[in-house]
């Protein structure tokens, strides 16, 4: 950091471009920054929507529930939401049966708007158990 400081303050105008290439460099960096953290808070939104998404499942002992109220509380919308469960009847589950909830979304990453600009696709899972005994 002193180095660019030095060469900042020096008349000679050789200091110049090295500075030119820094500045640029770390405005694309930020710029990278800036478009990269928010695929991580996604992820962790995905996470957070499939562990409550779960544990919704588990309390009632059936899958394919209603997920609008849990969207709407977190802010997300999954793109696709997958359920995997050992069902005796159309939705319901037995007691200490394996529950395990996809949720999926695709985000942009781009600098540059349609230039450059790449999809990634984001998962949140969550496994847990059924709590319900069905007679």
């Amino acid at each position: 950091m002193k180095r660019i400081i030095r060469k900042m303050r020096e008349k000679r105008g050789d200091g110049y471009i090295d500075v030119a290439v820094f500045v640029l460099v770390m405005v694309l960096v930020l710029a990278t920054i800036t478009k990269v953290v928010p695929a991580f808070i996604l992820k962790n939104q995905l996470n957070q929507f499939a562990s409550e998404a779960l544990r919704q499942a588990q309390i009632k002992g059936e899958i394919d529930i209603d997920c609008s109220e849990i969207s709407k509380n977190l802010g997300i919308t999954p793109e696709e939401v997958i359920w995997e469960a050992d069902t005796f009847s159309e939705k319901k589950i037995q007691l200490d049966g394996d529950i395990l909830v996809i949720a999926k979304v695709n985000y942009d990453i781009g600098l540059f708007g349609d230039f450059g600009s790449f999809s990634i696709p984001l998962v949140g899972k969550a496994s847990g158990k059924s709590e319900v005994y069905w007679k």
